[in-house]
């Protein structure tokens, strides 16, 4: 049977209009030390686990390491709990990504120990990802202690003014103007973690070209009000 790898640009998936997700446009705040480990992120490392709440860069940063590894030539296996077993380790592989693994479930933990084992063989690079620790994963033991054995880091979501930064910076690049009282608006009604404000500020300016109108609050309200109806 021939080994199935996940093709990189399916597996990252699609971020909207918003740029590829790079090293270079994480927005680190206090997660500089995790961000300067997986800059510097060798084959043969021991692994690396990151944890956080929603939207505090975990996602970001495996990806960022992915492209990275492209850059360079390398191939990258990237598995998460939506992905279809069983998973196989191809032989071109350098980087082995467990994502959100805290949601893996008895047949997806199944194959991400054995994958891990065989990849510590061959010295590839493994990264993981989680909602909590690894000490309060909800995992079969033996993949629970080896995703916490290596360097593991605890995510820090961003400050008010890094995530007024990061929203600004992105709706520069998209060329809308977003005033004072819509960001205002937009950090007091909802969630301040980046994954969902920026899906927010995707479905805005999609909503915004359409119906031919400045980014307002009203218009938010309206968009808002459309989606719930």
């Amino acid at each position: 049977m021939t080994p199935r790898m996940k093709q990189i640009p399916l597996a990252i998936g699609a971020l909207g209009a918003g740029p590829e997700q790079s090293f270079d446009n994480f927005t680190p705040g206090a997660n500089a030390a995790a961000l300067a480990h997986l800059r510097n992120f060798a084959p043969g490392a021991a692994p690396v686990y990151l944890w956080g709440a929603e939207g505090c860069g975990k996602t970001h940063l495996l990806r960022s390491l992915v492209r990275e590894r492209q850059a360079q030539g390398q191939r990258s296996l990237w598995f998460a709990p939506s992905d279809p077993t069983p998973w196989e380790l191809h032989e071109a592989a350098s980087l082995i990504v467990f994502d959100a693994c805290d949601r893996f479930d008895e047949a997806r933990q199944h194959a991400a120990f054995t994958l891990f084992v065989e990849a510590t063989v061959r010295g590839l690079a493994i990264a993981a990802a989680g909602r909590v620790p690894p000490v309060d994963l909800p995992l079969r033991e033996d993949l629970r202690t080896r995703l916490g054995w290596g360097h593991v880091f605890a995510l820090q979501p961003l400050g008010e003014p890094e995530v007024r930064a990061v929203l600004r910076r992105e709706a520069d690049r998209r060329g809308v103007f977003l005033s004072d009282e819509v960001m205002d608006y937009l950090l007091t009604r909802f969630a301040r973690d980046l994954t969902h404000l920026m899906a927010l500020l995707d479905g805005l300016d999609s909503f915004s070209l359409a119906n031919k109108r400045a980014i307002t609050v009203p218009l938010l309200k309206q968009m808002l009000a459309e989606q719930h109806a």
